[in-house]
C-alpha cells in the first residue's frame, strides 16, 4: 500500500477492500464503481474496459481499469465495508447505469444501507441511435447509514435543496484521462450532499474528479484507487487543483 497526503486530501494505493477498514470518521460516499456494464452478452461485459468503453478512431487510449468484471455481488463486500467507516447519517451516492440500475439498488440496501432515490445525469450529447431512444442517461442510487434526521441539516435553515437531475456532458479530448470520467462541474454539484469541511470518500478514485472537486469546494477527501497508473493521474490532478487554492468554502450547489 502506498499513501499520498496532498492538503486535506489522503489517497491510497490498493485494494478498498483491505483499506476500508483501517478508516474512519466518513461523512459520505461518492463514487463511480466499476460495474460490468457495456454489453448484454456475457462475452461483451467480459472485454476489456479500453475496448467495452471506447470508440477506435474517435478518443485517445486509456488504459484498462480494474474490477469491471466482476459480479455484481461483489459489491456488497465494499458497501459494507464502507457502511461500517462512515458516521450515522453518512450519505452514500453510487453511479450506475440502466443495465445495472436495479442490481445496484439492491446491492446498496443488501450492504445495509438505506435506500433515498435515484438522481440522474443528462449526458446532453450521446450519439443517436436509430428507432431507439439515445442512452444519454447515467444514474446516481444514493441512501443513508441509518436516519438522516440526526444530521444538524435536516430541515435547518442552511439545508441543502438539489435537483434530481443534473445536466452536463462528459469531457472530451486531453481533459479527458479516463475511459469512465465524470466532469468536475457534476461532481460539484453532487457534492452539494455534503457540508462543507466534511469528509467524502471514494473507493474508486480513478483518474480523482471526486477529489479535484472536494478540493474546489473545501471539503476533505479520501481516495483509493487499485492501478498504479490511475492513482499517479489523480495525484498529479488533485496536487494541481490544490497548487491553484481553489478552496471555496462559500461556494454552495451551482
Amino acid at each position: 500500500m502506498r499513501k499520498e497526503t496532498i492538503g486535506c486530501c489522503e489517497l491510497y494505493l490498493g485494494d478498498c477492500l483491505e483499506i476500508l477498514p483501517t478508516l474512519g470518521g466518513v461523512d459520505a460516499i461518492i463514487t463511480d464503481p466499476p460495474y460490468s456494464s457495456g454489453g448484454f452478452t456475457r462475452g461483451d461485459r467480459a472485454l476489456e474496459t479500453s475496448k467495452k468503453y471506447q470508440s477506435a478512431g474517435l478518443q485517445k487510449y486509456h488504459e484498462n481499469f480494474s474490477g469491471d468484471n466482476r459480479d455484481q455481488r461483489s459489491w456488497i463486500m465494499w458497501i459494507g465495508a464502507a457502511l461500517r467507516v462512515s458516521n450515522p447519517g453518512a450519505v452514500f451516492c453510487l453511479f450506475t447505469d440502466w443495465r445495472q440500475l436495479p442490481a445496484t439498488t439492491d446491492a446498496l440496501q443488501a450492504g445495509g444501507a438505506v435506500w433515498r432515490g435515484i438522481a440522474v445525469w443528462d449526458k446532453m450529447n450521446a450519439r443517436p441511435v436509430p428507432d431507439r431512444f439515445r442512452s444519454q442517461a447515467e444514474y446516481i442510487a444514493w441512501g443513508t447509514n441509518g436516519p438522516r434526521e440526526h444530521n444538524s441539516r435536516f430541515g435547518a435553515d442552511d439545508a441543502a435543496y438539489l435537483p434530481g437531475v443534473f445536466q452536463c456532458m462528459a469531457p472530451t479530448g486531453n481533459e479527458r484521462q479516463h475511459s469512465t470520467q465524470k466532469p468536475v462541474r457534476l461532481m460539484k454539484n453532487i457534492l452539494g450532499i455534503a457540508k462543507h469541511g466534511e469528509t467524502v470518500l471514494d473507493p474508486f478514485m480513478g483518474s480523482g474528479t471526486t477529489g479535484v472537486a472536494c478540493v474546489e469546494l473545501g471539503r476533505k477527501f479520501i481516495g483509493i484507487e487499485i492501478s498504479e497508473k490511475y492513482f499517479d493521474i489523480a495525484c498529479k490532478r488533485i496536487e494541481a487543483a490544490t497548487a491553484q487554492g481553489k478552496f471555496n468554502f462559500e461556494e454552495g450547489f451551482a
